[in-house]
């Protein structure tokens, strides 16, 4: 009977935390991104994922957004999944931009009245870009989850950076990088330094992830 349960119960889960739509929308590069969609409402939010993770991987950070009155997609970047890049970039820019900005904007295509980006890792990193390239008004909100900004003082919106104390790899810490490009980067914004040394998506297993979650809700949720 045990066994059952639990075999239930997972079962149960990976319905819930299934996506409810399943979309693909054009780049500026003539790409095309895959995404997951979860939830309604004017408040639209894009989760990027790190470089070890697929959309699929913030299914659980998507429902309690859902549940929290957002509308939510989640994005492969190009490479990852079915998604693609275009053809016409130059060499050495590879575009992730481009698959922040079209979700951004499919999102304004659903009538979402104000858009947030949370980016983790790299796709933090593309999400900072993202921002930095967008139209006036376009992104609303930015979380950059163990990432930073190339050029911080770009960066539009309100802005929520997150980095664990101890987060690390084999260019030394990274929390001094985040500080300074949280310090060159205009206001509003917001510096969270939660404890351990885990990184970006990887928080959310760990015993910071219940708060990790709660801020970006309080931050996203801001009047």
């Amino acid at each position: 009977m045990r066994t059952l349960t639990l075999i239930l119960t997972a079962l149960l889960t990976s319905v819930t935390l299934r996506a409810q739509e399943h979309v693909s929308f054009p780049t500026q590069d003539g790409g095309v991104v895959f995404a997951d969609v979860y939830g309604k409402g004017d408040r639209g939010v894009v989760l990027a994922h790190g470089g070890r993770f697929t959309k699929e991987s913030w299914s659980s950070q998507a429902r309690t957004l859902d549940q929290a009155g957002f509308l939510v997609v989640a994005i492969d970047f190009r490479g990852r999944g079915q998604s693609h890049g275009g053809t016409g970039l130059r060499a050495g820019d590879e575009g992730f931009r481009f698959d922040v900005l079209a979700a951004v904007r499919y999102l304004r295509s659903r009538d979402a009245r104000t858009i947030s980006v949370v980016g983790a890792s790299f796709g933090g990193s593309a999400a900072a870009e993202a921002s930095a390239e967008s139209k006036p008004s376009e992104i609303d909100r930015i979380v950059l989850l163990g990432a930073y900004a190339d050029e911080p003082e770009k960066l539009k919106g309100r802005k929520l950076f997150i980095v664990a104390r101890d987060d690390a790899n084999d260019d030394g810490p990274r929390l001094p990088k985040i500080q300074a490009s949280y310090e060159k980067a205009p206001e509003p914004k917001e510096l969270i330094i939660l404890e351990g040394s885990a990184h970006a998506q990887f928080l959310f297993q760990t015993d910071q992830g219940d708060r990790l979650m709660r801020e970006i809700l309080r931050f996203l949720s801001a009047p």
